[in-house]
């Protein structure tokens, strides 16, 4: 029986993890949830089914809201945790895997925390591993980190099938979005409507939106690179629109290892919770007994920049990328309010770092936390003065 702590559990990948779990109530035991706060009906029946002994509130002022939707359940209220802190207190917690499903940079301290405690991290939140650098490499021990994104999850898994001097480079997949094979002049026009039509994956705002603009991809180029020690040179995006081989791994002999399954977020999940051993039945397999065909192709650049900024934010490493993932959370909310253009997010991203490497940056020798939160915290100050300027 694993004992599992579950961050960002009313998220996407947050539902579909006790999706996982609740299917195998002998193989797992929820013992803490954390959530924003922003759906309290979902969180208390979450609660009212898994019974966490402690459950974390980012917002305390929604902390009654829960007692009282509980109480009308007939369920006792487990111990709570609440206000800005309390995932991170929560992610300390004695237990087997800590999964850190929370979206965006908020996640980075709940990740320390875990990893601090010498917790395996099954870590969904890549931006908090992309913002942390080598804070978040330096603290984990040999196999404390385990990812969940299925192109990482992939690349683990073909990685098992060769030494790591015989890795030649990692072919990152790409879907392409709903807006692949479009031009740069056709994208001006599109909507936060068009671009939350994903043609393979069902996720949330945030991550959907990224994924249309490829700056997702430009954080799992990041990702990859620490996760794996790969050279951000030898990381290859190529788009494959069928997202059934999900990440492959090039070796020096000329042999591509490709991880192939449907596109269903609850093998990745699956094998994360239960790593190094696979959790059976965790997804349905490839028909091979159907005709069908994948596709590759290279990723236009001209047209979507988001890979090849990350992979500059990456190589410049220290407070870079973190103003690369700030200045995009902004900029997808001013995108999703109408007050930018599409193409707007990735041209002023392309600012705000061009700028934050001029005059600001922290370099990697010298990283620390309050460095990565200030940078953090400048990043989304100019994005929004930049919006204003544009408004």
């Amino acid at each position: 029986m694993r004992r599992i702590v579950l961050l960002g559990s009313t998220g996407s990948i947050g539902t579909q993890t006790l999706d996982v779990i609740g299917s195998r109530p002998d193989r797992f035991d929820v013992v803490g949830l954390a959530a924003s706060g922003g759906n309290i009906d979902l969180l208390a029946g979450q609660v009212a089914r898994f019974r966490p002994s402690y459950v974390a509130l980012a917002r305390a002022d929604r902390a009654a809201d829960l007692e009282h939707e509980l109480a009308t359940r007939g369920v006792e209220a487990p111990q709570l945790l609440t206000g800005p802190g309390a995932a991170a207190e929560l992610a300390a917690l004695e237990c087997d895997v800590v999964v850190n499903a929370i979206t965006g940079a908020a996640g980075l301290e709940p990740t320390l925390a875990a990893l601090g405690a010498g917790l395996t991290l099954a870590l969904a939140n890549k931006e908090s591993l992309v913002i942390g650098g080598r804070l978040v490499t330096d603290l984990a021990a040999p196999g404390q980190l385990v990812a969940v994104d299925s192109e990482h999850s992939a690349f683990a898994q073909a990685l098992r099938g060769g030494r790591r001097h015989e890795v030649a480079r990692l072919i990152l997949t790409a879907s392409g979005g709903p807006f692949r094979g479009r031009s740069r002049e056709e994208l001006a026009d599109v909507t936060p409507e068009e671009a939350m039509a994903h043609p393979t994956w069902k996720m949330g705002r945030v991550i959907t939106i990224n994924s249309s603009t490829l700056v997702n991809k430009g954080l799992e180029l990041i990702e990859a690179a620490l996760l794996y020690g790969v050279g951000l040179d030898d990381i290859v995006v190529a788009v494959h629109p069928q997202s059934v081989v999900h990440s492959m791994v090039e070796f020096t002999d000329g042999s591509t290892l490709a991880q192939a399954s449907p596109p269903d977020m609850r093998l990745p999940i699956g094998l994360a919770l239960t790593w190094p051993d696979r959790l059976p039945g965790a997804a349905v397999p490839c028909d091979w007994t159907r005709s069908a065909t994948w596709t590759f192709e290279p990723l236009d650049d001209a047209t979507f920049p988001a890979v090849e900024l990350a992979r500059r934010a990456g190589k410049a490493a220290g407070t870079a990328p973190a103003v690369y993932n700030a200045a995009n959370e902004v900029l997808v909310d001013a995108f999703c309010d109408h007050r930018i253009g599409f193409l707007g997010i990735t041209d002023l991203i392309s600012r705000c770092l061009a700028e934050h490497l001029e005059t600001g940056h922290v370099p990697d020798t010298e990283l620390t936390l309050e460095a990565v939160l200030s940078a953090d915290a400048a990043a989304r100050e100019r994005a929004r003065e930049l919006v204003e300027e544009l408004s």
